[in-house]
């Protein structure tokens, strides 16, 4: 029996040594989302302004000659059950495919989760200066657009009345941390896998951008201050170097080249 043929010994993982721990994981990624979710809420309180923001991002975007929002609110208006579907997707698939693509490469690309972790809280954190400083209203509060408030009409809806609506900020617009986020789970993706259909990732930011413009949630410069963001915080945060490990394992077992001849000149 040659090298090649011979069972394989088992190996310790080489990149298993970069995989945090899970309850300190937890807890951190926990606080992380807690500390955002307060500093939303203590951003609160700026209607005024917020909405005179909101005026100037969209007279800005009409300058800058970028797509009207209402082209894409009007294909989804189409139909009840296409419009349903989209308010659907922005409100159940961000945390849990955020959740999902974290959970995956802590356990089978540990090097690349601490890489993405580290890339989501600087985002995250950064989108927290904007409320303060440019608090922004969302298109579906804008009169005189023609948007509608699809979830309000169609439902499902996240959101009750910005006056009695306790749990978020609804003058938060942007940056998008639905596009953001989406974003960071394609590029990660891409990033920890070695297969050729990788880039198909790249449907998930490019769906929740239809979404989040199409339901008047966001501006499309609100996706645009995430993606500056993203990249920014990816320029200063490097990815781990791909290997064996980090990037996926092809359908062979790498076998050292040594064993290689010392099996052939059996």
């Amino acid at each position: 029996m040659t090298a090649l043929t011979e069972p394989a010994e088992a190996e310790p993982d080489p990149d298993a040594s970069a995989r945090p721990g899970l309850i300190r994981e937890f807890l951190l990624v926990v606080g992380l989302f807690l500390v955002y979710k307060l500093g939303r809420q203590l951003a609160t309180g700026h209607t005024v302004r917020a909405f005179h923001n909101a005026h100037r991002v969209w007279d800005l975007e009409r300058a800058l000659r970028l797509p009207h929002e209402t082209a894409v609110q009007s294909t989804l208006l189409h139909g009840d059950a296409l419009v349903r579907a989209a308010n659907t997707y922005y409100a159940t698939v961000h945390f849990p495919a955020t959740v999902a693509f974290l959970v995956w490469l802590y356990v089978r690309r540990p090097a690349h989760y601490v890489w993405a972790r580290r890339i989501l809280a600087v985002v995250t954190a950064a989108a927290l200066v904007l409320p303060f400083t440019f608090p922004l209203a969302p298109p579906r509060m804008l009169a005189g657009t023609g948007l509608v408030d699809t979830a309000r009409v169609y439902g499902p809806s996240v959101y009750g009345p910005p006056a009695r609506d306790h749990l978020s900020n609804q003058f938060a617009a942007m940056p998008s941390l639905h596009f953001g986020w989406a974003l960071m789970v394609a590029i990660g993706l891409i990033a920890a896998t070695r297969s050729r259909r990788r880039w198909l990732w790249l449907l998930h930011p490019l769906l929740t951008l239809l979404v989040i413009v199409g339901t008047a949630n966001h501006y499309w410069l609100d996706a645009l201050a995430a993606a500056v963001m993203l990249g920014a915080a990816l320029a200063l945060i490097h990815p781990p170097h791909r290997t064996a490990t980090t990037a996926g394992r092809g359908t062979g077992r790498i076998v050292p080249r040594q064993r290689v001849l010392a099996g052939a000149s059996r």
